[in-house]
């Protein structure tokens, strides 16, 4: 048996299991491939769908830098001396929580380079575009001769319980588009489950409306993986059919990923791709599907529950050598960009001393980064690079070792 068919059986498995007490569960199909062993997976298939990416308009945090410090060495004495230098040179504060960076891609260049890659693998293309809490990348893209197929889709921050969940809300009808980013702006500002639940049952009424819940497990706001689990497992069970399927995220390892799996095989859930692209490297797992549309594909996954994901030779790399290199993405200089994003430091933001957020550039005394954090970003970049890395295996063993991790595919 292949790998890629041993996570379908595992996946068509959960189809024909029986809830307790009897009761028939609905069929449900999710099957898992990959581009190594199968690089060439036609038949009725005709058409690659990139699920969950962002572009230069997603609003990122930087409390990754915080997060580099606790596990680089000799990041976290950098941090550490530059924000004693910041508070008393400028008198700013150092804020990772307000602090955010923007993607690389501006809009265009996002969706050509997902189409991109499903066009070479022969298929056409199917791109849904999902910034954090906006949909100003979709508006930007429909302005395009011939756009205006592209879904207007965003992956929305949705608090609930004791966490935040972050929810792929696909293909919204463009008329109620803005009404309902605002809707949702509104929701996260003063959450209630109940509100949310009626509000997913209210998006689930409009037929071309794809729901995924993304990177279920990844406990991103740190309220403790029990904890987080347990929310997971209230929200699914109250939300109901309104969530669509679950996510497969290109971004998280392998071993997340595998209990991601377990989580649709207890809850009865259909199974989805999501890169969940920052940088340059284009979404890692996709949508494979015979619709010619995205709204064909909507119908595909709510109806006739079939779900059919290929993973790209991208995931066989070391997880966190990938996360590293995506981070690079958010500190490189790309001269051959617009001008005005040319510039790692054009691209993010911080308060200033006022708490005005202006962009790192304006806030260099002499138009430079200092010394501290151009030593910072050239440790990073030396970790990008492949001897260099090496060592990162040992702080995470087994995540990252590619063979072993993705027996499940």
């Amino acid at each position: 048996m292949g790998a890629g068919d041993s996570v379908a059986s595992t996946a068509e498995a959960v189809a024909d299991k029986s809830a307790q007490g009897g009761a028939t569960r609905m069929q449900l199909t999710s099957r898992i491939t990959n581009n190594w062993d199968e690089p060439l997976a036609g038949g009725e298939l005709t058409t690659g769908v990139s699920l969950h990416s962002h572009t230069s308009v997603s609003e990122e945090t930087l409390n990754f830098i915080h997060a580099l410090s606790q596990w680089i060495p000799g990041v976290r004495s950098i941090e550490e001396h530059y924000r004693k230098h910041v508070r008393n040179k400028f008198g700013i504060e150092l804020d990772f929580d307000r602090a955010n960076w923007r993607p690389p891609l501006q809009p265009r260049m996002a969706w050509d380079l997902e189409c991109g890659q499903i066009e070479k693998l022969g298929f056409r293309s199917l791109v849904s575009i999902t910034d954090h809490d906006t949909m100003d990348g979709c508006f930007t893209l429909r302005t395009l001769p011939g756009s205006r197929h592209i879904p207007m889709s965003v992956e929305w921050s949705a608090p609930f319980g004791q966490t935040i969940f972050h929810l792929g809300i696909h293909n919204v009808p463009s008329a109620d588009a803005t009404t309902w980013m605002q809707r949702f702006a509104a929701y996260t500002a003063q959450p209630n489950d109940e509100i949310l639940l009626s509000m997913l049952r209210e998006l689930h009424e409009s037929p071309q409306v794809l729901i995924v819940f993304n990177h279920p497990l990844w406990d991103l706001h740190k309220v403790g993986d029990c904890l987080h689990t347990c929310e997971v497992l209230r929200f699914l069970q109250a939300a109901g059919e309104t969530i669509h399927a679950v996510e497969i995220n290109g971004l998280r390892h392998a071993q997340e990923n595998r209990e991601v799996i377990r989580l649709a095989r207890d809850t009865n859930s259909l199974l989805i791709s999501g890169g969940d692209r920052h940088g340059l490297e284009p979404n890692a797992v996709l949508n494979l599907t015979r619709a010619r549309t995205f709204t064909e594909f909507v119908e595909e996954i709510r109806v006739e529950k079939r779900s059919h994901l290929h993973v790209m030779n991208q995931y066989q790399d070391r997880w966190e050598q990938r996360i590293v290199r995506s981070t690079l993405n958010a500190v490189t200089n790309f001269p051959e960009f617009m001008p005005g994003w040319q510039r790692w430091d054009e691209r993010v933001y911080h308060p200033d001393a006022n708490g005005q957020m202006r962009t790192l550039h304006s806030l260099w005394a002499d138009g430079r980064p200092p010394l501290a954090v151009r030593t910072a970003i050239g440790v990073t970049r030396l970790f990008g690079k492949g001897p260099v890395s090496a060592p990162l295996s040992l702080a995470f063993p087994r995540v990252n070792d590619a063979t072993r991790e993705m027996e499940w595919i």
